[in-house]
């Protein structure tokens, strides 16, 4: 085995740490939300801060992070976002008041933007073979599964042992090692240069149009969807990114080239995605809140009720999405997996007001396992049409659908379950009927919108082409359209 094959490898680990980090910390605050309210005084309004004020700054950045990633390099981009959010970590654990905390993070959600918008970019570089591919990509998927469950259960065991400033300040010895390591690890890049993309009006205009976008969605359930303040904020957000998308299509040097959405499996999968975690984010949130506020579980009984799916998505993702995508490809592993989802939020709709876990809950964490194959596909599948040079951006705006996705689920799911609560209540059920059906009505909608992923995936995506070189008399026409095949990200010197 040569050295750089070790190298890959090596390199994928510090990709998978810092991912790991990334996504713990976006579960692990929610279980110490309630130590942290009575610690530093937040009011219950303030108090979703510590979730949006992350939030804003890691969606509305990231497709900006993918494309100075191509420009500058992607291994300075993944330095300087791990730099920033582990500093960030630290100022969040020693915060003494709301308003240090949530500027901490602020911060964490900008550093994390950095780090996370060029990951996947760095990855398909590394590994052109289908099959390595294959698995990197799983095993990457399989630490994002991984630090969505050890989040939920580890921020219960550091809030109630230590306190909940330690949630923040385990960041600090993994992403110092993680940035040590990313300096040995990583293959150097210099980018394309800011000459190639230094659109700065662009990056302005969806930059600001993305935050101010996630900042409406995020408030929809305290301002409602037909509000003034909700219709005005997102007529201006979707007027500066049609603003965005027309002055790529004339500028000279576009800071995203409208081509890279030419590309099927790019524009669809980033569809299927968006349609998918908004479902799927409806488990991780709502079941939670469901055990919390209706069956009566704490915060560590219910991340130890979610373990099973967690265990389940993180070893499919890791030991059999890979061999299946190999054999049968993405797509149908992707089709595979929405199917079950589907069904897991189809039981959901029928949980009654005093649930018996393994009878009602335990067969619907079984097949959210359906996940582990989903995640990876949707990876493979949105990275395949992408040249080598737009492979910043590729990551950057898959991750940014990502955002979106689990923001609009969260708005859409919650307001539609507490208004669903709101009209039972009134009509004269108790707490936890009325509670039970709001939550009832979220996993159908969940349904709806996992089945509209699915009929994405069969009605657009197609099966990437083999990686490795294309061949001559096709390369003029696939460089028209903007995409190279899977393995058109494969050139880079290792």
């Amino acid at each position: 085995m040569s050295y750089a094959r070790n190298s890959r490898w090596t390199a994928l680990g510090v990709l998978s740490a810092a991912g790991l980090m990334t996504i713990l910390d976006g579960s692990i605050v929610t279980v110490a939300m309630p130590a942290i309210q009575k610690d530093l005084g937040f009011s219950a309004a303030e108090l979703s801060w510590t979730i949006n004020a992350y939030l804003i700054p890691f969606g509305g950045l990231l497709l900006l992070a993918g494309r100075l990633g191509d420009l500058i390099g992607r291994r300075t981009m993944f330095l300087a976002g791990n730099a920033v959010f582990t500093a960030a970590s630290l100022l969040a654990g020693a915060a003494t008041g709301p308003g240090l905390l949530i500027a901490a993070r602020f911060l964490q959600g900008v550093g994390s933007a950095l780090a996370s918008a060029v990951v996947l970019g760095i990855l398909v570089t590394l590994f052109t073979d289908p099959v390595e591919r294959g698995k990197a990509i799983a095993i990457f998927s399989f630490t994002g599964a991984a630090g969505a469950s050890i989040g939920q259960v580890l921020g219960g065991v550091l809030t109630d042992a230590l306190s909940w400033p330690w949630i923040f300040f385990i960041n600090a010895p993994i992403g110092a090692v993680t940035v040590a390591l990313a300096l040995r690890a990583l293959p150097a890049d210099r980018g394309i240069g800011l000459a190639a993309g230094a659109d700065i009006a662009g990056a302005a205009l969806v930059t600001t149009g993305l935050m101010l976008g996630i900042y409406t969605v995020v408030k929809v359930e305290e301002h409602g969807w037909l509000s003034t303040h909700t219709l005005g904020l997102g007529a201006v957000s979707l007027a500066l990114l049609a603003a965005f998308v027309a002055r790529q299509a004339t500028a000279k040097e576009p800071l995203m080239p409208l081509r890279i959405l030419r590309s099927r499996n790019v524009a669809g999968a980033n569809l299927a995605q968006m349609l998918s975690l908004s479902g799927m984010f409806a488990f991780q949130i709502l079941v939670a809140l469901y055990m919390q506020r209706v069956v009566g579980y704490g915060a560590l009984e219910t991340g130890l009720a979610m373990l099973p799916a967690a265990v389940g998505i993180g070893s499919i993702s890791l030991f059999v999405s890979a061999r299946l995508s190999a054999r049968f490809g993405a797509r149908a592993v992707l089709v595979a997996g929405l199917a079950l989802l589907v069904a897991a939020m189809l039981l959901l709709t029928r949980i009654p007001v005093n649930a018996d876990y393994v009878t009602h809950l335990l067969p619907a964490m079984v097949l959210i396992s359906g996940g582990g194959l989903v995640l990876p596909a949707l990876a493979t599948l949105g990275m395949s049409g992408a040249r080598e040079s737009d492979a910043g951006l590729a990551s950057g705006l898959f991750n940014t659908t990502q955002q979106v996705g689990m923001a609009i689920g969260v708005a859409v799911l919650s307001t539609m379950a507490a208004s669903r609560s709101g009209e039972l209540l009134a009509a004269g059920a108790g707490q936890a009927a009325a509670l039970t059906g709001g939550y009832r009505l979220a996993f159908a909608i969940s349904a709806g919108l996992l089945l509209a992923a699915l009929a994405v995936a069969l009605l657009v995506l197609r099966r990437p082409a083999p990686a490795g070189p294309v061949a001559a008399a096709d390369r003029p026409a696939q460089e028209e359209h903007g995409f190279t095949g899977s393995g058109s990200a494969g050139s880079t010197p290792r």
